[in-house]
């Protein structure tokens, strides 16, 4: 019996270690799925933050875009109903003849400052007055053809008259100069 006892005591002694390895490796298994899924759970909270983060920053830009286009454009519709009585000024200081002028000149000087004044607010709110020539070439872009006629002298695609000016607003156009463009071939 006493070789046994060593023998089983040996043995004993090396399934103690055999467990107490397999529950090291169990714990450290644990363990380790553990910190796997800790780490898991911080990637997923930092890829929420930074799209928060960077939603929070797109939202940040388009508001000061939309802030911005409200300052140089909400007023647009203001400036296009203030067209025609530019359009009015105009064509009344362009049809005073002389002695008109001789007869009426505090008024007529009065509508001239009030003219003046009008292009001054234009101009502070960022309105400029698109002013083509005869003799230019037609651009789609800020000139609208009110009709076509067949010019000598010209050639197609030249501005042979200008009924009314355009303008712009900032870089948006308001309203397209009105002009007639001729057709003759070249």
């Amino acid at each position: 019996m006493a070789e046994q006892e060593p023998t089983n005591f040996l043995d004993d002694l090396a399934e103690a270690e055999a467990e107490l390895d397999q529950e090291a490796d169990v714990d450290f298994s644990d363990e380790e799925l553990e910190l796997d899924a800790l780490k898991a759970e911080r990637d997923d909270y930092r890829d929420r933050f930074m799209r928060a983060l960077a939603d929070a920053e797109n939202a940040r830009k388009r508001s000061d875009r939309d802030r911005r286009e409200a300052e140089n454009y909400g007023g647009s519709k203001l400036s296009r109903d203030m067209l025609p009585v530019y359009d009015n000024m105009k064509r009344a200081l362009e049809t005073v003849t002389d002695e008109q002028r001789e007869a009426n000149k505090a008024l007529l000087e009065g509508i001239e400052l009030t003219m003046r004044e009008l292009i001054s607010v234009f101009g502070k709110h960022g309105i400029v007055v698109i002013s083509p020539e005869v003799g230019d070439r037609f651009d789609p872009q800020n000139h609208e053809a009110m009709f076509e006629a067949p010019v000598p002298g010209t050639k197609a695609g030249d501005i042979i008259q200008v009924m009314a000016e355009g303008f712009m607003l900032h870089d948006r156009l308001l309203r397209p100069a009105q002009v007639g463009v001729s057709s003759t071939p070249a």
